[in-house]
């Protein structure tokens, strides 16, 4: 008697029974890239209505993060690759098809960008962190000093800087909102998986984002008028994101059997709890009830409700990543 052994797809590793192939560097990676993109919105936002004065940490201060934000997510994004060198292949092609090569583009541009932007406030960025006794980032201020005496950074450079500040504020306002929803199409354009196969998730990843950035300014920003801003605009944010994804869910459960599938992952599957109560309850309600006893007058902590955003905008990139590569649709 013959014996055969017949060996398919399901028998590799990370494919079978689900694909796992992305996994915490890459939820890392979308929400640095949405982060980026929430602070680069409103500070180009706040600029070009006038009001850098009256809200100088969002439109001055916060910005100076940005840059190693996005390095630091490029650079998870790298180690994640199989074969790092080939992330060179990125920047030396174009495909206008590839949601990939959109947003390595578009991180390549930001990056330069959101440097460029609080050099052309280095000024003001010093008189802002000495008022203030910020003495923790008076090594960034020295090393720009540095440079500009050393002539990397020229002082007629910097000056340029600031003479072209508004169409700089306008391209990066446009960027900002193509890099907060590139971190949803990313995963939207992976047909193979329901959950991600939603168009929703461009929308809804740029209003997490959103967030995540009115959420940092929040935290960090001691302007009572800027934070409160910041706190009314994320409660709109935060009701607009449970919105998209009542939406999304609602969206899923009307679809074929894989659609359902991959809502009951969050309707009674393994992420229900983590969705649902740790998410949604303590990362979207719960910030935005103590966001509301806060413009009435109640003593809430700053740094609460941003912090709980921050955490529910991480989460929910995690929960995303390993629940996509979960749903599938049957053979």
């Amino acid at each position: 008697m013959e014996e055969r052994v017949f060996q398919t797809a399901r028998d590799i590793h990370g494919l079978y029974p689900h694909v796992h192939i992305w996994g915490f560097p890459i939820a890392t990676y979308l929400f640095l890239g949405g982060l980026a993109a929430g602070i680069l919105l409103f500070a180009t936002l706040y600029y070009l209505k006038g009001k850098e004065n009256d809200m100088p940490f969002t439109v001055k201060i916060a910005p100076i993060f940005t840059f190693w934000i996005v390095v630091f997510g490029l650079l998870l994004l790298v180690y994640d690759l199989h074969h790092p060198l080939y992330v060179l292949e990125l920047f030396t092609n174009f495909r206008i098809e590839s949601p990939m090569s959109w947003g390595a583009w578009t991180l390549a541009v930001v990056s330069i960008l959101s440097l460029i932007w609080p050099l052309s406030y280095i000024d003001d960025i010093e008189a802002y962190l000495h008022e203030r006794g910020w003495r923790r980032l008076d090594w960034a201020t020295k090393m720009v000093r540095g440079w500009e005496h050393k002539w990397i950074i020229p002082r007629f450079v910097i000056m340029n800087f600031r003479r072209f500040r508004k169409p700089i504020a306008f391209l990066l306002l446009f960027l900002s909102i193509i890099l907060g929803i590139y971190t949803g199409i990313l995963l939207s354009a992976f047909n193979a998986h329901p959950l991600w196969n939603n168009s929703i998730l461009g929308p809804l990843f740029l209003t997490s984002g959103v967030s995540t950035g009115s959420a940092f300014v929040m935290w960090l920003s001691n302007n009572k008028k800027e934070r409160k801003l910041m706190s009314t605009i994320d409660m709109a944010l935060i009701a607009t994101e449970l919105f998209f994804i009542i939406h999304m869910i609602m969206g899923m459960q009307a679809g074929p059997e894989a659609y359902k599938q991959a809502a009951h992952l969050f309707l009674g599957g393994e992420f229900t709890v983590i969705f649902w109560v740790i998410f949604v309850g303590f990362g979207l309600v719960l910030p935005f009830i103590l966001e509301a006893l806060e413009l009435k007058g109640k003593h809430i902590p700053p740094a609460l409700p941003a912090i709980l955003v921050l955490i529910g905008g991480f989460l929910f990139r995690v929960i995303m990543v390993a629940a996509g590569q979960m749903s599938e649709y049957p053979f």
